[in-house]
């Protein structure tokens, strides 16, 4: 194994265990949320976006409608959309690989691609599907984890496993606020967030929290 290759493989596994590791909490913050094991799996395995499906299950746990977290998870994961732009015409798949190549398209696996650039295309093109790749397997092996472990727990409620839901997006936000402007910006959707909760129906809180952002966004520009 060359240098080149032995340098991305290292910076696209350490990415993908780390992260992978995370399903866990997504498993057992599921069952908490009143979903059954088969169903959290299939979540993980069939949708794999991992903050969407944060959001999905945090709408539900709180009671809202199936619409108000299928809305919630839809906006979250237009950005792997855009990621898609971008690594197209990296990539350059097409038929079953392009599919593929659209179902391990996330935060990750185009920040490896992207941070392998001087090393080459070869590099980011590889670095993208070992971490695409990884992910979605420790993923879904950590989903399937916390899930039998919540379950053999009992009432996750009472271990505080309902918790998991809001602790998972912290985690999943902080590193990304990386200036002042990103840090004013979550800090004022949260406080509108709170506002509103006792106005508007379980869900829709976080949705109107886009709006926000938006709006500061395009002031900012």
């Amino acid at each position: 194994m060359s240098n080149l290759t032995r340098g991305t493989a290292r910076d696209s596994l350490s990415v993908a265990i780390t992260v992978g590791a995370y399903g866990v909490a997504f498993g057992a913050a599921s069952v908490a949320a009143g979903f059954s094991v088969v169903q959290s799996c299939l979540f993980s395995l069939l949708t794999f976006t991992g903050a969407s499906q944060f959001a999905a299950i945090g709408v539900v746990a709180s009671g809202g409608a199936v619409a108000s977290a299928i809305a919630a998870a839809t906006m979250l994961g237009t950005r792997n959309a855009l990621y898609g732009i971008q690594m197209a015409p990296l990539l350059q798949v097409k038929g079953v690989r392009r599919v593929l190549a659209a179902h391990v398209t996330i935060d990750e696996s185009t920040g490896v691609a992207l941070s392998q650039a001087p090393r080459g295309v070869a590099a980011m093109r590889e670095g993208f599907w070992i971490t695409g790749t990884g992910v979605f397997l420790f993923w879904n092996i950590f989903t399937l984890l916390g899930a039998l472990g919540a379950k053999a727990l009992g009432n996750p409620a009472s271990w505080g496993l309902d918790a998991a839901v809001p602790a998972a997006f912290l985690g999943l936000l902080w590193p990304r606020l990386e200036t002042n402007f990103l840090r004013g910006v979550a800090v004022t959707s949260m406080v509108f967030a709170m506002l509103v909760t006792p106005w508007l129906p379980a869900g829709l809180p976080i949705i109107a929290t886009t709006a926000v952002a938006m709006m500061l966004g395009w002031r900012a520009r």
